[in-house]
């Protein structure tokens, strides 16, 4: 069964030596000139001043916002290119992402399907195998879709037989996607096209057609920005116009609700996942497929309340097994006769002191993924919940895969650490079997990093573990990346980066905080940072880099600091409330401006987390924080880097150029306070290799030169 879930590379290295900032003396640009108004408005009795609020409007469709992103584009890139390890680290970021990456293969019928990427390829492609020894056969090459490459293959689908492929089309990084489908027999492309899909999966009922999500279509020039409310859910038929598409589920009394769909391996149930935000809460619905003739899309209640998480994980005959929060923060499995008068659950793996991450019944196991200190392991239950085994994993690192279903014991699955590329293995989880499907082979040598795992004590005392990578000849301080996300439940794990080993390359270390409201350790972690807890994070993230400090890992200049989307709003919130701290930093994507995120595209959703604006008690902790609104004047901030792009519609690129402006107008010193502004990119997923080494390449050396970290020469 498809999981239904809410709602994101290196030769010899040289050893640290802590080099003095600023070594290469840069001058601290001119900015260009940012119009200010005196657009105002009184909340909660405070009068908040918003004069950068035209830098809200769409790039594409406001000429003077675009005249704006040139002029700071300019600016910036002239300041990059006079960076000392700029053409170093674009080098040897091109020679460390060359290497050949395969995706987990699914199954499909007879056929494997998986996606190739042979190094430098802007996209991976896609391919099928007619049995596991047939030959590989490629299906789509999303590099030729378009001539800057920014359209990518989001997501695929093969239906029961393994006879089509739906796939999911993503252009200029955008979340909206169109769904075409095609013959996996001929490679021929379908007449079917579905628009207006978004935050959706695809799942099929055998190959007679699928369900898929969307919203309504947008007004003209509103795709980037209005707000996503009233998705429904429908069902498509192979051949048909998506005029004919049936409606299977909607709640136009409910219109911040959103759906989804998977269906059971077996095709006995369609499950209807709902939820209002990114919260691990849900109602759940099903439909017996096998009753369509005569209830249609009848879908009965399993779940109703938002009040805990419900998943379905596999059906075995009328049973269906969840994996659930209920009574237990850190999960448990629990079953029940879909077929009876009443439902009654049943426990079959009790929560224990490690959070469940995931679960499939595979064969005639249930193999359950465990979060270890933010580390995975995967222990195998027989289906009534006995311990039977458990997965043999080199060490520190994360699994990603094995899916599967009841009654084929094959499945698929990756290991990846901070010093090891993800390698794939086919495992049969009945006999043990395991064979290589996958392993990379890269310029550099994994056992030349060691991977270690501290735990400091925050400001309340809270122990919070974090990961710290380095040479292993390194013994001394060296310039610092400390890299954190604290949101929405999400988990940070052991993977690897090529841009994070160019900068232990460089003679750097690489530190990742396992800080409060991601999932680490379950309901408690994630509530732990968020809403008017959301401080924890900050102080959490702010402790690390005390650690670090304190031990000995970085020097007194050495630390540099980077987070993405609500890794972004961390970077600015910690910056504002500790300048001194930190030396340098890259907030990415990043939420800004806390009074106004819930007014664009899926910003809404993030209530769960952040809380309302227009609620005074909420205000009062968004104000306290909101990196737009903290800005401190008159005090010395680190060198800081903004970066976004003109197509980002998950966080809309208004935040960041306002916050930008904002920087910009104030007095922090005599650091450079830029923004690095991407065409066609998007929130992150689907952009170009190429992409992907010119930004990585300019904010490492924008990251390095304010941390002494001194770069190689380039050849």
């Amino acid at each position: 069964m498809s999981r239904i879930t809410t709602l994101a590379l290196a030769g010899a290295a040289t050893i640290a030596l802590i080099a003095t900032p600023g070594a290469a003396q840069s001058v601290t640009p001119d900015y260009p000139a940012t119009r200010a108004t005196d657009t105002s408005e009184t909340l909660f009795g405070e009068a908040i001043a918003d004069p950068y609020r035209w830098l809200e409007n769409d790039v594409r469709t406001d000429p003077q916002v675009a005249q704006w992103v040139e002029a700071q584009n300019t600016v910036t890139d002239a300041y990059l290119e006079t960076l000392p390890g700029t053409a170093w680290f674009k080098e040897r970021l091109a020679e460390l992402i060359d290497y050949e990456r395969f995706g987990i293969p699914s199954k499909a019928g007879d056929r494997y399907f998986y996606s190739y990427n042979s190094g430098l390829m802007n996209q991976a492609q896609y391919f099928v195998r007619d049995g596991w020894d047939g030959e590989a056969r490629l299906l789509l090459d999303p590099n030729q879709w378009s001539a800057d490459n920014a359209t990518a293959l989001a997501d695929t689908a093969p239906s029961k037989s393994g006879r089509y492929l739906a796939y999911a089309i993503q252009d200029g990084g955008s979340d909206w996607r169109t769904i075409k489908l095609l013959d996996v027999d001929t490679g021929e492309e379908l007449s079917d096209e579905i628009e207006w899909a978004k935050f959706t999966g695809i799942s099929w009922i055998g190959d007679e057609g699928f369900f898929y999500s969307r919203f309504p279509e947008t007004g003209e020039g509103q795709d980037f920005q209005s707000l996503n409310y009233n998705q429904k859910v429908y069902f498509h038929r192979l051949g048909t116009p998506q005029s004919a598409d049936e409606l299977v589920y909607e709640t136009p009394d409910a219109k911040e609700q959103g759906h989804g769909v998977g269906v059971s391996d077996d095709g006995r149930w369609a499950f209807i996942y709902s939820s209002t935000g990114t919260d691990d809460r849900n109602e759940l619905r099903v439909i017996d497929l096998t009753e369509r003739a005569s209830q249609g899309w009848a879908a009965r209640p399993l779940i109703t309340g938002f009040d805990n998480s419900w998943s379905p994980i596999a059906s075995v005959g009328d049973t269906v097994y969840f994996q659930t929060n209920k009574d237990a923060p850190r999960y448990r499995i629990v079953r029940a006769d879909l077929t009876a008068d009443a439902l009654e659950w049943e426990e079959v793996v009790p929560q224990s002191d490690q959070p469940i991450s995931g679960a499939s019944i595979i064969g005639d196991r249930l193999v359950v993924e465990y979060m270890k200190d933010a580390s995975s392991r995967a222990v195998y239950f027989d289906l009534d919940g006995k311990q039977t085994g458990a997965l043999d994993l080199p060490g520190i690192g994360s699994v990603g895969g094995l899916n599967g279903e009841p009654g084929d014991s094959e499945t698929f699955y990756s290991f990846t650490s901070f010093n090891q590329p993800g390698a794939i293995y086919r495992l049969d989880v009945e006999t043990g079997e395991r064979t290589v499907f996958a392993e990379p082979e890269v310029a550099f040598e994994p056992e030349d990093y060691r991977v270690e795992q501290v735990f400091y004590p925050s400001k309340d005392g809270t122990r919070v573990p974090m990961f710290i990578v380095r040479h292993k000849d390194s013994t001394g301080p060296s310039p610092t990346l400390l890299y954190g996300y604290g949101g929405f439940n999400i988990s940070l794990t052991p993977g690897f980066s090529p841009t994070r080993l160019a900068w232990l390359e460089a003679g750097g270390t690489f530190a990742l905080a396992n800080i409060r409201g991601g999932g680490e350790y379950g309901k408690e972690w994630h509530d732990g940072g968020r809403l008017n807890n959301k401080q924890n994070v900050f102080d959490d993230f702010i402790a690390a880099g005390e650690y670090l400090k304190a031990n000995g890992y970085t020097g007194p200049d050495g630390l540099a600091i980077q987070g993405g989307s609500n890794g972004g709003l961390l970077v600015g919130a910690v910056v504002n409330q500790r300048p001194d701290l930190f030396d340098a930093g890259n907030a990415a994507v990043g939420v800004m401006d806390m009074l106004r995120f819930d007014r664009w595209t899926a910003g809404r959703y993030w209530v769960d987390d952040y809380g309302y604006p227009d609620r005074e008690a909420d205000f009062r902790v968004l104000r306290s924080y909101s990196p737009l609104h903290n800005i401190r004047s008159g005090v010395d901030y680190p060198a800081l880097l903004v970066t976004t792009a003109d197509t980002d519609d998950r966080v809309v690129p208004g935040h960041s150029f306002k916050y930008t402006a904002a920087l910009q107008a104030a007095e922090l010193g005599e650091e450079p306070q830029l923004i690095r502004i991407e065409t066609r990119a998007g929130h992150g997923s689907g952009k170009p290799t190429d992409k992907i080494i010119d930004e990585y390449g300019d904010i490492l050396a924008f990251l390095a030169h304010h941390t002494g970290l001194e770069v190689p020469p380039a050849d």
